[in-house]
């Protein structure tokens, strides 16, 4: 089991904040995400950041064996200065 946390505009469209979803290593950041969402987010992941285990990672990552307990965090575009 992996948590995801989705923060900003990401957690609005996930209609959750976090989530505990089961995880496979060859599993994409994105499919794990889009798996603990209760919406459809193919385009809020298009342009989000993602963190596994606080270390920044591409969308189109498979999660890898040593994170498949951790957590991935999921953040939209931030606007301001």
């Amino acid at each position: 089991m992996i948590t995801v946390r989705f923060f900003a505009g990401a957690a609005q469209a996930a209609g959750v904040d976090s989530a505990r979803v089961p995880a496979t290593a060859n599993q994409t950041l994105r499919e794990i995400a889009q798996a603990a969402s209760k919406n459809d987010l193919a385009s809020i992941l298009e342009v989000s950041s993602f963190l596994v285990d606080g270390a920044l990672a591409d969308g189109d990552t498979p999660l890898g064996e040593s994170a498949t307990n951790g957590q991935l965090d999921v953040l939209p575009p931030f606007a301001g200065g």
